[in-house]
């Protein structure tokens, strides 16, 4: 079961277990340097709106009222990361496009081990990219469609889908009270806390390159429910057609990390040494950023395209097990 409440979509599998729910959020974020040197968490900068196709399918891509599910708008070039709450453990896929973001393997609704094509929630607090290499991702980026620049387009050929695909499994309820409940033995959880293009549909391509651990399901295939499962496709509008859409006005343009990093405000580090990481996905490793493919197109990119700051003045430590905060205020 699905539900959308406000900004937030909330997964519920009760038939599971009365504890076996979990939220995923869309956060505005700063897009980071694409310069192939890796950079600190970005902060949040607050939620992406999110809105049900069906409440405007007359106005959007023929192909939405198919596949269904929530919009959200995003200026081109703007970046974003997800958020992961709850406590009880969930396996959720992510892709983009229908290019797993992590494996780089093309989508499928099955659990696959090797090589691992999901998170592991609690576990995995935020994803902020495609998984490229140990420790790095390459940050979700907005493009539109057609272009080529999305992974989608760089690995497939086609510009077919875009958007964000989720598919979410909540582990065997026998499972969670044998192992995992909290206030028994095992492991305790807590809750973890550009200019526009008149082009309506988007996907996500890569940008630069950001300090992130994808960690390994500790807990094996056979603890996941593979019978059950919620599955939701996450358009994106672009935000120069979302008044013309929804009657509403956009967000406001995201600030530059330059923007933010001259009022002194905080990036993130975060890294959790117990736990085991994947390797990186190769198909992923070897796309272009947004940067290179301007660069093989003949065109020179954009210095304020993800802010250009040689360190960032302030670098918070969040440490795993307590409530991770991850924001900014601009």
């Amino acid at each position: 079961m699905i539900e959308l409440n406000r900004e937030t979509l909330r997964f519920r599998f009760p038939e599971v277990h009365s504890e076996a729910n979990c939220s995923i959020e869309f956060q505005r974020t700063l897009r980071i340097p694409d310069d192939n040197n890796s950079h600190p968490l970005p902060p949040g900068l607050g939620t992406f709106p999110l809105l049900h196709v069906d409440d405007f399918a007359d106005r959007l891509p023929a192909d939405w009222s198919r596949h269904g599910g929530v919009f959200m708008p995003m200026y081109q070039a703007e970046a974003l990361w997800i958020l992961f709450s709850g406590g009880y453990p969930m396996a959720v896929k992510v892709a983009a496009g229908k290019i797993d973001a992590i494996s780089g393997l093309p989508f499928r609704n099955e659990l696959t081990a090797k090589p691992q094509d999901y998170a592991v929630l609690p576990d995995q607090p935020w994803l902020d990219g495609f998984c490229v290499q140990e420790g790095l991702i390459r940050q979700f980026v907005a493009m539109p469609l057609g272009q080529g620049y999305t992974a989608e387009e760089q690995i497939t050929g086609v510009a077919e889908h875009g958007g964000l695909q989720l598919v979410v499994y909540p582990m065997k309820a026998a499972e969670y009270e044998r192992r995992l409940r909290p206030g028994e033995a095992g492991v305790a959880y807590a809750d973890y806390g550009v200019a526009p293009q008149a082009v309506a549909d988007m996907g996500l391509a890569p940008g630069g390159l950001m300090r992130q651990q994808i960690y390994e399901d500790e807990h094996g295939l056979d603890a996941w429910e593979q019978d059950v499962r919620s599955r939701c496709f996450v358009h994106l509008l672009n935000s120069a057609t979302f008044r013309q859409v929804t009657g509403a006005a956009p967000p406001h343009e995201p600030p530059t990390a330059d923007d933010y990093d001259r009022c002194g405000l905080p990036w993130f580090d975060y890294y959790d040494g117990d736990r085991e990481t994947l390797a990186g996905a190769k198909p992923l490793a070897r796309l272009d950023s947004v940067a290179a493919r301007k660069v093989k197109e003949g065109e020179e990119p954009r210095t304020d395209d993800g802010g250009r700051p040689k360190q960032p003045r302030r670098i918070l430590k969040l440490v795993p097990d307590r409530n991770l905060v991850r924001e900014g205020c601009f």
